[in-house]
């Protein structure tokens, strides 16, 4: 079941060319959301207990031990679920997309393949080909169909996490040659550690660096305000909702569980990246009269949080029950995350349909002329400044309640700067909602029609599923649970 999850859109992509052509946009619908439904089936199937599920390993390249394993458990779920309907999002979003219909659609189902297929991956050397070939399709994305100066924004988007990608397999080969028998199996690398000592400090270095440029951390954001400010709507939410993800995906999955005492030993540093993130993040994004480049500089703050609370879990001297919380909020955090700025990204969009503009201090009291298109901003910014009810809050308490809650003062202190994040963040959108959507007309409000029935389809069930984690969060928190007791656990062993 899993791998038809993971490949069902490539082989709809590889049919599509015999598609009629007004028929393309239906049928990358019709798939997406058949896709999404497949997911919500085997979470339901699954329940909300531990282990790994729906698991497949085949022999691939056996002069390395490298072979085609997947599996889902409370980790790749949650992710699973969140790529789908992301990718179900921008498929009815852009059903009156007209430029380049059948490659648009093509290039979307190839990387909706490549985005499972990464989260549901159990072998190094898979996840490393699913993670190398995301960048090359989100490049021609924003190449292709990006707007501005897209050519210098695809290519430094290209070379630096390309660069990332590298770094981040020579960390793949000290684990694989740590291994004895040397072996690219995540699940065998996650029950015997191959590293200790000064080749794990290595190894660790090389990982976090690889993952961290995609996520991306502080120093190595720069390559994300320009990428999204330049890419297609679509894309901006495919970027920021499911592959951001994909750099703290990997320290979940592989930093902290394989290389535990170079985790333990280094948990300062993610500390204080996660800190720098969430306040450069806020600060610059305060900064901006860009609409989409706030949003995205938001996204440096909210990784920063993951960050932060995978920092404060790698403290094996604090508290579990506040560790395992630290690392829930993460997760939550990575979900709301996608959600939200999905459909933030989805609504600069419009604006940018209609206006061809991101510019703040040009639009001002648009709630006038489209009512729902300001309903649905004020919903969203809302949920990304955390505001209790929607899953922001879920996901904030919980990382701030386990940092806090360790037991250490580093992690104490830590947690309670990173509080700062939460004002500046509520700042910098009340500044959108009184600027743009509640203030004086400004000179492109008049050109702002309300959001059409595509649109609309696209952003409510993207809000509606961040309101739901806000009210009714135990679902999702009893799928992630039982994983994060098990990774601090993989942390903490000696």
């Amino acid at each position: 079941m899993l791998s038809l999850v993971i490949f069902l859109p490539l082989a709809v992509a590889l049919a599509l060319p015999a598609v009629p052509r007004r028929a393309v946009p239906w049928t990358w619908t019709g798939v997406s959301l058949l896709d999404l439904a497949l997911v919500i089936g085997m979470w339901a199937a699954r329940g909300t207990g531990g282990g790994i599920a729906y698991e497949t390993n085949v022999r691939w390249i056996p002069s390395v031990r490298a072979g085609y394993h997947v599996g889902a458990d409370g980790l790749s779920l949650p992710l699973l679920a969140l790529t789908a309907a992301l990718f179900a999002a921008c498929a009815v979003y852009s059903l009156r997309h007209t430029h380049r219909a059948r490659a648009f659609a093509i290039l979307f189902l190839f990387l909706e393949t490549v985005c499972l297929g990464l989260f549901a991956a159990l072998d190094l050397l898979l996840f490393f080909v699913f993670f190398d070939l995301s960048i090359v399709g989100m490049y021609f994305v924003i190449l292709l169909w990006g707007h501005g100066d897209r050519s210098r924004s695809a290519l430094v988007f290209f070379l630096y996490t390309f660069l990332g990608s590298l770094v981040l397999l020579l960390g793949f080969i000290g684990l694989y040659l740590g291994a004895d028998p040397h072996t690219f199996d995540m699940v065998e690398l996650t029950r015997m550690p191959p590293l200790s000592g000064g080749p794990a400090g290595l190894t660790l270095l090389a990982v976090g660096v690889g993952l961290g440029i995609k996520t991306p951390v502080v120093p190595f954001h720069t390559w994300l305000p320009p990428a999204h400010t330049d890419a297609p709507a679509a894309g901006s939410a495919i970027l920021a909702g499911v592959m951001l993800k994909m750099g703290t995906y990997g320290l979940i999955r592989i930093a902290m569980p394989m290389l535990p005492d170079a985790w333990r030993r280094h948990a300062p540093v993610f500390l204080i990246v996660g800190l720098v993130g969430v306040l450069y993040g806020a600060l610059v994004a305060l900064a901006q009269d860009d609409l989409k480049r706030l949003v995205a500089y938001t996204s440096v703050n909210h990784m920063g949080y993951v960050v932060l609370a995978l920092g404060a879990a790698g403290y094996a001297t604090g508290d579990a029950d506040a560790r395992r919380l630290a690392v829930t909020g993460a997760v939550t955090q990575m979900v709301s995350h996608g959600l939200v700025t999905g459909a933030l990204f989805l609504l600069c969009g419009v604006l940018y349909d209609r206006a061809g503009g991101y510019d703040l201090g040009r639009f001002g009291g648009i709630a006038r002329g489209a009512p729902v298109f300001g309903a649905l901003t004020a919903v969203a910014a809302f949920a990304s400044l955390g505001l209790p009810g929607l899953s922001g809050f879920v996901a904030e308490f919980q990382i701030f309640a386990g940092t806090i809650g360790s037991g250490t003062a580093a992690t104490a202190v830590t947690g309670a700067l990173a509080v700062l994040g939460i004002l500046v963040t509520a700042g910098l959108f009340l500044r959108v909602l009184h600027r743009a959507v509640l203030g004086p007309p400004g000179e492109l409000t008049p050109l702002v029609t309300d959001v059409r029935r595509p649109e609309l389809a696209a952003l409510l069930p993207l809000l509606a599923l961040s309101l739901v984690i806000g009210v009714a969060p135990r679902v999702l928190l009893d799928t992630i649970e039982p994983l994060s007791a098990a990774v601090v656990a993989l942390v903490g062993r000696r």
